[in-house]
């Protein structure tokens, strides 16, 4: 079955920055070594400013802006997010890649992936997780169809995963 979006995000509470505290390994961000961030902010009535950045191998820092426009304006959280020049998401128009599956009840933490699952994103307000998160956050990801041998966390400071190790042994 696709993965399915939460009955009805609330874009507003949504809106701001977002930890990566772990992640389904991705080409396009396979330069990112740690403290890997999204901002969000409102453009349009269906449309959300991305902007993603992370600490590269290098030290050095990548930054890309898109677009995330809302494709399912019953539950608003299935989302089409494209960046210019980006091969296969560089039209701000097609269907949802961006579904949120699991938002805790406070927004403090989220996953996020596409239909089939082939990435998936854990983000958090703040980069620290405690080991009761890091199980709530593996036991979602299994109940949403996710392999947690799959995603692996995210070095974030300060003082969130000090390395990259699979969800399955970060608990």
């Amino acid at each position: 079955q696709p993965l399915s979006p939460i009955p009805k995000l609330d874009v507003e509470r949504y809106l701001g920055d977002w930890y990566q505290i772990a992640a389904v390994p991705q080409p396009f961000n396979i330069d990112c070594a740690r403290d890997t961030r999204a901002n969000y902010q409102i453009v349009g009535p269906l449309d959300i400013r991305v902007e993603n950045t992370c600490v590269t191998y290098a030290g050095t820092v990548n930054r890309i802006v898109g677009n995330a426009r809302v494709v399912d304006p019953v539950t608003s959280a299935q989302l089409h997010v494209s960046f210019p020049g980006v091969p296969f998401q560089d039209t701000v128009d097609g269907p949802p890649n961006y579904i949120v599956a699991h938002i805790a009840d406070d927004y403090s933490w989220a996953l996020v992936g596409d239909p089939l699952r082939a990435s998936g994103f854990v983000l958090a307000r703040s980069p620290s997780v405690t080991p009761e998160r890091w199980a709530e956050i593996a036991a979602t990801a299994s109940t949403l169809g996710y392999s947690t041998c799959s995603i692996f966390t995210t070095p974030t400071s300060p003082g969130g995963a000090p390395d990259i190790r699979p969800l399955c042994v970060a608990v």
